[in-house]
């Protein structure tokens, strides 16, 4: 895919790329604090493991979409 072209689009995908890398590190903080935790409900935080998988495959695929095709 090509990166956006437009600056609206290039904006907009550069903000939502912000927003997902500051979800994943709130939640890499909450998941090392349940960790510590013994208490701690095993399956919420394979939960927010799953969350934060999915935010990083996000987030590479947008950061992908940014880098411009370079010709064969």
């Amino acid at each position: 895919m090509s990166p956006p072209a437009d600056p609206a689009d290039l904006a907009r995908t550069t903000a939502r790329l912000s927003a997902l890398r500051l979800e994943h590190r709130e939640l890499d903080a909450t998941i090392a604090r349940l960790q510590l935790d013994l208490q701690a409900d095993e399956l919420a935080l394979k939960r927010l493991k799953k969350r934060k998988l999915q935010l990083k495959d996000q987030i590479a695929r947008l950061e992908s979409d940014l880098i411009p095709d370079q010709p064969a």
